[in-house]
């Protein structure tokens, strides 16, 4: 045996870092859990809505509803014609409706249908593509505090310390957890029906009419023209 000591090799143990717990995939460069990553959650376990990958959150229209964008004073005064479980979502000066799946391929037969089809209306539908994801207001998610004023709504800074925008989405009336948002949601099968689900021919009715008020209001406001100069 050599006298010469052999070196000892440091413990392997010391060499490893420590295990950590998996990051949220929806923190800005993988920095560490984000509330974006419980809002999802929220969404996906709590809703069963599928969302998109990606920041900011986003939800997938045409699974489980369409959406009816109209502008914010037409989204309130449809509110009558909601079931309380039917949700409707608010961004800036427009309100978003949820409507029963498929309503989007039937809102352009049923505005002619109710002698809305010639007028140029400030109304869309969506069945497929994205919607942002407004921020839930269940405690627990990062609720934010809505204000509501005549042009639509307004937002302040988040208690998840985020601020968001004025623009940003929030929920006017948010979906209820737990609950099947179809059986709330406005349908066109339900003309004529006994069940729970609310009337989409009505729902589309008035806010085609307030649309329209809209729209001759804001021609009034308009300034004359000025008379054409003389030589």
């Amino acid at each position: 045996m050599s006298g010469t000591p052999h070196a000892v090799a440091p413990s392997t143990s010391r060499l490893l870092p420590l295990p950590r717990r998996p990051l949220d995939p929806a923190a800005p460069g993988g920095a560490g859990p984000h509330p974006g990553g419980q809002v999802r959650r929220w969404y996906e376990d709590r809703l069963g809505w599928p969302t998109a990958p990606g920041d900011p959150l986003r939800l997938v229209v045409g699974v489980r509803f369409d959406v009816l964008d109209v502008p914010a004073e037409a989204g309130r005064a449809a509110l009558r014609h909601l079931a309380p479980g039917s949700p409707v979502a608010v961004r800036g000066p427009r309100a978003r409706l949820l409507v029963a799946p498929g309503s989007a391929e039937e809102l352009p037969g049923l505005l002619e249908w109710l002698d809305w089809g010639t007028l140029p209306l400030d109304l869309s539908a969506a069945g497929t593509g994205l919607m942002e994801a407004p921020w839930p207001s269940e405690p627990g998610t990062g609720a934010r505090h809505v204000s509501q004023g005549p042009g639509g709504v307004t937002g302040r800074p988040r208690p998840d310390g985020r601020v968001g925008s004025q623009g940003a989405a929030v929920w006017l009336r948010p979906p209820e957890p737990g609950c099947e948002v179809e059986a709330s949601l406005p349908t066109l099968s339900a003309l004529g029906g006994g069940g729970g689900a609310p009337d989409l021919v009505r729902l589309v009715d008035t806010v085609a009419t307030c649309c329209h008020r809209i729209r001759l209001r804001r021609a009034g406001a308009q300034p004359p023209a000025l008379p054409a100069q003389g030589r």
